[in-house]
């Protein structure tokens, strides 16, 4: 019986141990060998590890036939997974060192659209909705008869609607802020004349995403900010009669000062 509970005990410290056991690195595999396992990585869903078997076929088999449509397959399932930055980073990688003339233009199109699908909401990261401009317009440049045109033309255009929707609410932010002149910079700014901006409607938020971020007017927990006059006040009394009261007033402190300051020490 004794026998047999040391047994027991030493089988369950030996699954313990093997459990706890780390796995033991690979290196030195054919790029076959990286190859499939990055395929059975990115099958699982598991992007991390498709990410290190790249690396290791990468960096032990530069000159492999398999790196440029491996590169290109990361890039793919990187996008299907909605990394879209990671997604960026692969495709540029392709264009840079793998891309024939023929496979670039796909690979660039591709690129914009990553670009365009990480934007998903409205006013929101200035930036790159100009830099997704940017690329978009240049892949209509270098490509006016590709099949894609016409896809990237349509993203191309909702990058500008999305782009004024944001420029309004800058100039809506700027009006609360009683500051005229930056509102109607914002205002003025209309790209792609084409575009009849009386009939665009602007962009709508879900119901859950406006209780907390409002609509660029106002929000349900206004109530709660103390209203406070700032320097740059919107409460400011901007006629004749105001002015010369803020006038008065700053003489009056500066009075105030001089005389507190030239009274005799006691």
């Amino acid at each position: 019986m004794f026998n047999k509970t040391i047994l027991a005990v030493a089988a369950a410290l030996l699954l313990l141990l093997g459990g706890c056991a780390k796995e033991v690195d690979e290196y030195n595999k054919p790029a076959a060998y990286w190859y499939k396992k990055m395929i059975a990585a990115i099958s699982d869903a598991d992007l991390d590890k498709a990410d290190n078997y790249y690396s290791s076929l990468q960096s032990e088999h530069i000159g492999s036939p398999l790196l440029p449509e491996a590169t290109l397959i990361m890039a793919i399932a990187h996008l299907q997974y909605e990394e879209y930055l990671l997604a960026e980073h692969f495709l540029t990688e392709y264009i840079k060192r793998y891309a024939t003339p023929q496979e670039r233009e796909y690979a660039e199109y591709m690129k914009v659209k990553a670009k365009y699908m990480a934007l998903p909401n409205p006013r929101r990261d200035q930036g790159l909705i100009g830099e997704a401009i940017r690329e978009g317009e240049a892949f209509k440049r270098n490509y006016p008869h590709s099949i894609y045109y016409p896809v990237v033309d349509t993203m191309v255009t909702r990058l500008y609607l999305a782009q004024a929707s944001l420029n309004e609410s800058i100039a809506e932010l700027y009006e609360r802020l009683d500051k005229p002149k930056a509102s109607q910079f914002y205002r003025s700014i209309r790209p792609e004349p084409w575009i009849d901006w009386s009939k665009v409607d602007p962009a709508q938020t879900p119901w859950y995403r406006r209780m907390f971020e409002g609509d660029g007017r106002g929000s349900w927990y206004a109530f709660l900010i103390p209203d406070t006059q700032s320097v740059v006040s919107r409460h400011r009394d901007l006629s004749a009669e105001g002015l010369e009261n803020d006038k008065n007033e700053q003489t009056r402190a500066v009075n105030e000062n001089d005389g507190a300051v030239n009274q005799p020490m006691r």
